[in-house]
């Protein structure tokens, strides 16, 4: 389980201690009341933020999984804890380790009492060059991008079934213009589409599995690459001449999630027009 295995995998116990006996029933309650528990990858800054943010003002319940931002994970959870007590709880895990995915599921219900949504937001993302491809990299971008999402569904399909839940998957607008210098991790994100329509299929028709695909929202952190020149350059790629904001993307998920109940298999550009004029 997540919370004995602290190398791997730990649920914060700030706001836990003690729920797995005296909270749950009341947990259980709210649930069933009409509030839907959100476990979300990669939650605790960036796009993930803005989502666990809109999510959370709508009713939910999130739990936020992070890899390496303890002290971003930690302020969200007290920030979304001070709006409404025991709303938000926080677990650290490397996606990469397959191990302990089910864990990242089944903590999720044993701290609320249930999943409805699982949304798949980490992601690794950086340039691989044709000839300077390592393994590793390969490892990390498919990994993060593709193969835990695929194992962290599998995981979560019983209880998304029971509850007749949804999977929300981050993708990107470069999966049918694949970025040139990108080619990993544009092959993970194209593999993460086929995903998705696949597993709409397999899960049909408890649980409806869609995506997002984001094109220039919030720039890159620590890449040279996306200096001033660059940035103006894609702006004036976009139909709508400008980037966009992390709640353009979360409020595509929360579509999604509320308000789209014959959608499935599907898959939304939030790109401000890009991919129509590259």
């Amino acid at each position: 389980m997540c919370s004995l295995d602290y190398n791997a995998c730990y649920i914060n116990e700030s706001h836990i201690i003690g729920s797995r006996v005296s909270s749950s029933k009341k947990d259980t309650a709210e649930s069933q009341s009409g509030e839907k528990v959100v476990l979300i990858t990669g939650g605790a800054k960036r796009v993930g933020a803005s989502i666990c943010r809109l999510l959370h003002a709508g009713g939910a319940k999130i739990m936020i999984h992070y890899r390496s931002s303890v002290n971003e994970a930690r302020a969200l959870q007290a920030e979304l804890n001070l709006q409404r007590p025991n709303s938000a709880a926080i677990i650290q895990g490397d996606l990469l380790n397959l191990a302990i995915l089910p864990s990242l599921v089944q903590e999720t219900i044993n701290h609320f009492g249930r999943l409805d949504v699982l949304i798949n937001n980490a992601s690794s993302y950086y340039a691989t060059e044709i000839g300077e491809i390592e393994d590793d990299q390969w490892d990390d971008l498919i990994g993060s991008n593709l193969k835990a999402p695929l194992f962290l569904a599998q995981a979560a399909a019983t209880e998304l079934r029971k509850q007749q839940g949804c999977i929300v998957n981050i993708t990107d607008m470069h999966v049918e213009r694949p970025k040139k210098g990108y080619i990993v991790y544009s092959v993970a994100k194209a593999g993460l589409v086929t995903l998705t329509k696949s597993l709409a299929h397999e899960l049909s028709p408890e649980v409806r599995v869609n995506a997002v695909a984001p094109g220039p929202v919030m720039w890159p952190e620590d890449n040279p690459q996306f200096n001033e020149v660059y940035r103006q350059r894609v702006i004036s790629q976009t139909l709508l001449k400008r980037i966009g904001e992390g709640d353009d993307v979360a409020k595509a998920v929360r579509f999604l999630i509320e308000d789209a109940p014959f959608m499935t298999g599907q898959v939304i550009a939030v790109d401000g027009g890009r991919s129509l004029n590259l």
